[in-house]
């Protein structure tokens, strides 16, 4: 063979080797295009789910807090108006005693019976009055832990739902995780 021609043939192996190395090299390439969209659509398909469920659980645990938070504003209430119809039922009990010793009183003697009255009038509205505001400082203090204690866990429930929805979104983007 005379050096052209084993010249040709070095350059025909050269090019069919180089050739058939790039097709090798496509394939591979087109290969993993097609298992990246895979995992892609498989990831988003799991994170949209993880994030349904996200949401769920949140609007779940919310619709609770706030569940809890009426009966235990409905309960305090019902005890304030229990201790206020008691202390009513208490300050009645003790007009009518005042009065009956009034009555008594007024059979030995106008005098002793007025004083006796004006005195029991005195200590039944000062008891009323007292048991009233110590109910009505009650009530106003379990509302006012029952409304913040709803309002605490609805916050954490949104906090946590903008959260999710922001990893979701970050994920979608392509954005690694913070770890």
């Amino acid at each position: 063979m005379t050096m052209n021609g084993m010249t040709r043939f070095l350059l025909a192996a050269g090019l069919g080797a180089g050739l058939g190395c790039g097709v090798g090299l496509a394939q591979d390439a087109a290969q993993a295009t097609k298992d990246a969209a895979a995992d892609t659509a498989h990831a988003t398909k799991v994170v949209a789910k993880d994030t349904a469920h996200g949401t769920k659980v949140v609007a779940k645990d919310t619709a609770h807090g706030t569940a809890v938070g009426a009966k235990d504003t409905a309960h305090g209430t019902a005890v304030g108006a229990k201790d206020t119809a008691h202390g009513t039922a208490v300050g009645a009990k003790d007009t009518a005693h005042g009065t009956k010793v009034v009555a008594k009183d007024t059979a030995h003697g106008t005098a002793v019976g007025a004083k006796d009255t004006a005195h029991g009038t005195t200590v039944a509205a000062k008891d009323t009055a007292r048991v009233s505001k110590g109910v009505a400082k009650d009530t106003a203090h379990g509302t006012k832990v029952v409304a913040k204690d709803t309002a605490h866990g609805t916050a954490v429930a949104a906090k946590d739902t903008a959260h999710g929805t922001e990893k979701v979104a970050d994920k979608i983007a392509g954005k690694p995780d913070p770890k």
